[in-house]
């Protein structure tokens, strides 16, 4: 079975951060404060973590 990620976010995605990562967030499914998704553990995946990682938190499933 496929390793998931079980992204949070925790901060803000729109105050005072770069319009690239607000976009990042978004495309992670991610919209406001609290959301949570699941997504495939992969190299894509964690490079868009690695942009916003001061904004989520990540949990491996």
């Amino acid at each position: 079975m496929a390793k998931t990620l079980k992204i949070t976010l925790v901060r803000s995605a729109v105050a005072s951060v770069k319009k690239d990562q607000t976009a990042t967030a978004k495309a992670l499914g991610l919209r406001k404060i609290g959301d949570t998704v699941e997504q495939p553990d992969n190299d894509s995946i964690r490079g868009m973590i690695f942009k916003i990682k001061h904004l989520v938190e990540v949990e491996e499933m």
